[in-house]
């Protein structure tokens, strides 16, 4: 693995996220949209509310905003390198960009995020963490 791409958060823990996230995408009545945004603060948070009542919902929320805001930093910074924002040869300035644009909707923008899961995994595979099992 890359020296510089250490991550701080459990890869089973965005393995974790993915999946609650693909769960909660697939069902017929969350509506995502297709274009994603490029800076968290662009996100108002509005089309998450109609599901705050959806368990799936609530247990992602709670997984992700139960995370430091560093991890939370980390796992945006996945998710764009994953969608191919950044590359692994940007996962500094991916953390960066993260950071500074960290606030308290992040967990709403992930949520709200299209493809969330798929981009989670494509940054693990990227930054070498083996999809497979534990092993880094």
């Amino acid at each position: 693995m890359n020296d510089k791409a250490r991550l701080d958060i459990n890869p089973e823990t965005v393995r974790y996220i993915a999946n609650m996230a693909r769960e909660f995408q697939d069902q017929e009545q969350v509506m995502i949209g297709d274009e994603p945004l490029t800076d968290i603060n662009e996100w108002s948070g509005e089309a998450m509310v109609e599901h705050h009542d959806d368990p799936i919902y609530s247990e992602m929320k709670t997984a992700i905003e139960d995370l430091e805001p560093d991890q939370q930093v980390q796992l945006v910074a996945l998710m764009w390198l994953g969608r191919g924002s950044f590359t692994a040869n940007e996962w500094q300035a991916a953390l960066k960009e993260a950071g500074d644009n960290w606030n308290s909707k992040t967990a709403d923008y992930l949520i709200g995020t299209p493809l969330l899961s798929d981009y989670l995994e494509e940054g693990l595979s990227q930054l070498e963490y083996n999809l497979e099992d534990s092993e880094v």
